[in-house]
This record gives structure tokens, sequence and C-alpha cells, in this order.
């Protein structure tokens, strides 16, 4: 009989308890052999909060330019000017890619780039103001804190005014990403000259107060400890504490193929799993915790439904980050396919939008009305 481990035994108590977990038990939770055990605690709580139910959006990603004055060593995308491999998007390219989002039923678009070095700020504002004019249904989620330090620099006001400037044109939430890993003794081997954590959490408070939403990302798998991880966690914990206008929170696995960091390697499809895990037990306060398919793979995602996860992210198309960094996950999936390979997980599929606003949801009546149509990639049974 295999013997319990005592660590987990432990949190297992301060859970029932209602106790908060802690930086130790953080650890404790990375470090334990028994995933089957930790799976099943981080599914009660997902369960607690969300019911069976496991949420998708109909989202499209514009990943406008990759030009970039940033080097980040994990970083596949970002181009310098004119070198081969970069783009950009004029703003009637952007209109004119995003022509069908209305027609395709999307609800969400979720637009980041790279820092372009001579875009000025009235093409993002223009872009907003464009998109929302064009697309009135669509929630535009738009920007990394680090772009938004980016704006505040081309505009010459402050953070706040261009927050502010950039809601005024049509900004609704943010993505959350451009978080990496908090811990200065990582970040600064990664993204040295990168906007810092704390900056970040600045960017973030100030964006809670005065009415956005956003998500909150953690890039693990690099140069980073468990224990740099688990404080990643528990400084985003604390925002949420203090503003609860986080959405999801989303742990991104590093792509090392195509960087500067290549010769690391991978982290395991288990360590995935094990992160959203402890996420799921770490972040009490909040209520999603996404595991994206686009960089977990899709198997994994399906897989993370019973490890706390209780949202795939949504149908993305022409994402183009994470494919330089190669991700070999298609750049769309179709609803159908999100809504079979969430019931063959065994849980209730809602499509969502951006604020977790049921907008459908799986019944008995929907397997009839809205049966689903098999996709050139097979949806795998869950094992």
């Amino acid at each position: 009989m295999k013997r319990s481990d005592p660590n987990l035994e432990r949190i297992r108590l301060k859970l029932d308890a209602d106790q908060r977990l802690d930086m130790a038990d953080g650890v404790d939770l990375f470090n334990t052999p028994d995933l089957e055990a930790l799976s099943q605690l981080a599914d009660a709580r997902a369960t607690a909060l969300n019911g069976q139910n496991a949420y998708f959006v109909m989202n499209r990603h514009l990943n406008y330019s990759n030009v970039c004055a940033e080097t980040c060593l994990f970083c596949a995308f970002g181009k310098r000017s004119n070198q081969e491999g970069g783009y950009e998007y004029d703003l009637d390219e952007i209109f004119e890619r995003t022509a069908d989002l209305d027609e395709a039923g999307i609800t969400e678009l979720h637009i980041v780039g790279g820092l372009h070095p001579t875009f000025p700020f009235s093409y993002y504002t223009k872009m907003l103001e464009g998109l929302k004019k064009r697309h009135p249904r669509v929630t535009l989620k738009a920007f990394t804190a680090v772009e938004i330090e980016h704006l505040s620099r081309l505009s010459g006001l402050d953070i706040e005014s261009t927050l502010i400037e950039l809601k005024r044109s049509g900004l609704e939430a943010l993505t959350g990403g451009g978080a990496e890993i908090f811990a200065d003794r990582a970040r600064n081997q990664i993204c040295r000259t990168k906007v810092d954590g704390t900056l970040w959490i600045d960017i973030h408070r100030l964006a809670h107060n005065m009415g956005l939403r956003s998500n909150a990302t953690m890039l693990y798998g690099h140069v980073e400890t468990l224990e740099e991880r688990v404080d990643h966690m528990l400084r985003i914990r604390a925002l949420q504490d203090e503003t609860g206008r986080f959405l999801s929170f989303i742990p991104l696995v590093f792509h090392p193929e195509n960087t500067f960091l290549r010769d690391i390697k991978k982290a395991s499809d288990e360590d995935h799993l094990r992160t959203i895990a402890v996420a799921r037990l770490l972040l009490d306060n909040f209520e999603h915790i996404k595991c994206y398919w686009i960089m977990s793979g899709i198997d994994v995602a399906q897989k993370a439904l019973r490890f706390g996860a209780d949202d795939l992210d949504g149908t993305v198309g022409e994402e183009k980050i994470y494919h330089m960094a190669g991700s070999r996950t298609p750049q769309e999936l179709k609803r159908n396919f999100l809504i079979e390979l969430i019931r063959k997980a065994g849980k209730t599929a809602v499509e969502r939008d951006t604020f977790y606003s049921p907008i459908w949801m799986d019944t008995p009546d929907a397997l009839r009305k809205d049966s689903c149509v098999r996709t050139e990639t097979p949806v795998p049974a869950l094992s």
C-alpha cells in the first residue's frame, strides 16, 4: 500500500480548516511525490468554486507587430527593425484582418505586440477606437504591463494618465502578460532591462483601481526555483486581496526552442500539471485558473481540467508569439472541438465572455442542438 505524503496530509488539514497556505506549503506541494493526491486536492477546490464547469471563449489574437526595442533571452517573437522575420501591421491592415470578427462569433480580441520603437501613441489609440467602432460587441483585451509602460513613455504621460487615455479609446481589460517571474535573481537573467515585478504589480493596481480587469500570468520552466514560483503566486495573491480585479491566473510554460535559452530542457507535462494544481490551491482568492492550450498542448490542457484548471482559453486564431518559439499546437481550435474536449474530460463546457459571464452552457438539450463536428485534429479521450 502506498504511504501518504505527510506534508500533503498536513496541507489537506489546513485546507479543511480554511487556513491559508504559505510559502512552505507551496514548496511542499511542488515537491510532493503523490501527484494523484495533489490532483484530487486541486480538483476538489476547483469544483467547490465552479462546479463541473470548464470555460472557453470565442476569441481571436492580434499580434500587431513583432518589432521590439527590448531583447529578452526567453523570447523568440521580438525582432529588431529591418531584421529578417520582423513585421508590422498598419491600421488599415489591422481593420482588414479583423473585419470578420462579428461574422465569426468572436466576443474577445486579444491584442499584444512588441515594443515598437517608432509607432506613435496615436497608433494605439486609433487602433482601439477603430476596432471598437467597427465591432462594438467585441471586448478589447489588450496590452501587457510592459507595453503600458512603453506607451507611457511614447505618450509623455504618466502611467495612470496613459491607462485613462487607452480606456477612453476602447481598452476594456489587460492581458496579464509580461509578468514572467517576479524574483529579481531570475528576472535579471532572462529580461534584465524589462519592467520589474514591482512595477508590473503597480500598473495592474492602477488599472484595477480605474475599473479595468486583467489576468495574471507566470512564465516558468527556465531559470527560476520552486521558491520563486511560489513567491510569484503569493505576490499576485496579495494584489488580488487588495483589488479583487484579476479574472484568472495563467501559468505559461517556457518554450526554449529558437530562444537564447535554447539549451534549457523544456518543463515536463507533469510539471505543468503540478504547477496548475499548486496555483489552484495557493490562489484561494482567484475564481479561475487557466490552462492555455497553445503552450501546454491539447492533451495536457484536457488533463489540467482534473488538476484544478477550469478554463482552456479559447479559439485563439493566428497566434504568433509561442509558435515562433516552437509551439507545435494548432493556431486555432474550433468551438465544437473545445466543447467535445471538455465533455471528454467529464466537465460541463461553458462558453463565456471575457468577464466570465456565461454565453452558452452545455446541457443534454445542447447535445442535441449543437452536436460536435469533428475537426481534422482528433479529440483525445482523457485517460
